[in-house]
């Protein structure tokens, strides 16, 4: 990968982490001011989901920012990279899961606030997005364990080297 590529996604990731605590700090307030006639417990939990959910999205961008460093330094195919493909499989396992919870909140919102309820359509709306989202995540369980094989043959790869070193 070229630097330049590796310099553009780092700027990419720095700005939408800085967007994401913007995110975090303000749209989440607007969000607690905004359902102030919802009951309490419809207000705090859609409050804690969007926190989680921005700090899932978040967790994925460190992850990746390390794993530009790996492919900057040539480290990427490695043991190491592991550690950051699990964190970013498991942190959008949790975002697909913190969907699913916003359906769940806005289905039960529906008998809690008579006359402001949410359609049954756009409930199982979200609960396909959830289920897009936790198939993003085998998908890049997919691709972990490619990055298991290409681990593998460049640790072959290494040993066949000395060998064949060891024989010149």
């Amino acid at each position: 990968m070229s630097v330049w590529a590796i310099r553009v996604l780092r700027a990419v990731i720095a700005i939408a982490l800085v967007g994401s605590v913007v995110v975090q700090v303000a749209m989440v307030a607007l969000l607690w001011l905004d359902t102030d006639e919802e009951p309490t417990g419809t207000r705090v939990a859609l409050v804690v989901i969007g926190v989680l959910g921005v700090l899932t999205l978040q967790v994925v961008a460190v992850c990746v920012w390390r794993l530009l460093s790996m492919v900057a330094h040539g480290t990427v195919f490695s043991h190491r990279a592991f550690r950051y493909v699990d964190v970013v499989i498991g942190a959008i396992a949790a975002a697909a899961a913190l969907i699913f919870a916003v359906a769940v909140v806005a289905r039960f919102a529906n008998h809690a606030t008579p006359g402001d309820e949410v359609a049954p359509g756009l409930v199982g709306l979200i609960c396909g997005f959830a289920l897009v989202a936790a198939g993003v995540a085998l998908v890049v369980y997919v691709m972990r364990t490619l990055l298991a094989q290409a681990v593998a043959r460049d640790a072959e790869a290494r040993h066949l080297q000395s060998e064949l070193d060891e024989v010149i």
